[in-house]
């Protein structure tokens, strides 16, 4: 048996330890650019909030004509979102609302949908995983 030293990744999410101050970081910092880089939104300008109040989501606006469902038949949209929820689940924590409410629409998604995902692509964190709004945690990071 040999010692291999402290674990460096788990499930592709990266481990850092501070024993200075008593801190586990769990980071998806590639995994956020990749999904990033997929969805063209890794230049994109970052907003603070996961959800904007100007976002107005409900059945009623499922996709009427044609046009605008063939349209949205060429979008991932579950896809992003299933992206989305998987940093949600392991490294972000805050963003569980928004990702709740763009989720229930997957069956029938729609233009105000995709601009809702869109949006949370751009939070703080996950539009810029390696920037950091304070010193205590890193934005697409759960503090252990």
């Amino acid at each position: 048996m040999k010692d291999l030293d402290a674990a460096k990744k788990i499930l592709g999410m990266e481990i850092t330890r501070d024993r200075s101050i008593g801190k586990l970081l769990l980071s998806q910092q590639a995994y956020v650019e990749k999904v990033l880089k997929c969805f063209n939104m890794n230049n994109t300008k970052p907003v603070t909030i996961p959800f904007a109040t100007h976002f107005k989501l409900s059945a009623d606006m499922s996709p009427k004509t044609d046009k605008e469902m063939e349209h949205m038949s060429n979008v991932l949209y579950s896809s992003a979102v299933g992206s989305i929820m998987y940093a949600m689940v392991c490294t972000r924590p805050d963003i569980s609302h928004a990702v709740s409410v763009v989720s229930r629409y997957m069956a029938c998604p729609r233009k105000e949908y995709w601009q809702a995902v869109k949006w949370i692509l751009r939070t703080e964190g996950i539009a810029r995983p390696g920037e950091s709004p304070s010193q205590d945690m890193s934005p697409s990071s759960l503090i252990l």
